[in-house]
């Protein structure tokens, strides 16, 4: 399946705009939870992306201390990654899974032919608690196999690094179990927001 890809620079102004009210998988858990029901919060959600359409921008979000130091250490732990696994990640933009461009993701890194990487740069507690835990949970279990759905991609490395700790590798494959659900609540889901774009246009 072949990816279509923006390649403006993460968190640039061109990647806000190329992302805006467009569902990502960073969000899929707002519109379906990790056991497969439709999200309670899929909504508001909507209404955000609503607006963001006809907007043409995303909404200005607060972003806090840790936030901003988390992008600080991706690059470092990119770095530990291809040291790791011997292998070479390459960066993109905004991914899209088709022509249609209704659903997208920002994957870290493509990994290979088959691969990508998820990084996470956790505060330390949580850190400490998903590296004894190793364990997938939302929001990350619905926007990880929501990245492999849009790329089409067979496995996401989970990686959570904080300096001078161990970090957390997790080889996460595709649940085709769950991706047929995903992929029948973003239709709806999609339909639902261009409706209530053309009511409100």
């Amino acid at each position: 399946m072949p990816i279509f890809i923006e390649n403006e620079p993460q968190l640039s102004e061109g990647w806000f705009k190329t992302r805006a009210g467009i569902p990502s998988s960073s969000n899929f858990s707002n519109i379906i939870t990790a056991g497969g029901k439709p999200s309670a919060s899929a909504k508001k959600y909507m209404f955000q992306l609503c607006g963001e359409k006809i907007l043409g921008t995303k909404e200005e979000t607060f972003s806090s201390q840790a936030m901003l130091t988390g992008i600080e250490r991706e690059s470092e732990a990119r770095s530990m990654y291809e040291f790791m696994t011997d292998s070479e990640v390459k960066e993109v933009g905004f991914c899209f899974s088709d022509e249609k461009r209704n659903v997208g993701c920002s994957c870290d890194g493509l990994v290979g032919e088959d691969g990508l990487v998820e990084i996470k740069c956790r505060k330390l507690a949580n850190h400490i608690e998903y590296f004894l835990n190793k364990k997938i949970i939302s929001p990350a279990f619905q926007q990880i196999q929501g990245q492999l759905l849009v790329t089409g991609r067979k496995w996401c490395d989970y990686f959570g690094y904080f300096p001078g700790l161990p970090p957390l590798l997790i080889r996460v494959e595709r649940d085709e179990v769950f991706l047929a659900k995903l992929k029948t609540e973003l239709k709806l889901f999609c339909l639902n927001l261009n409706e209530t774009i053309n009511k409100i246009k």
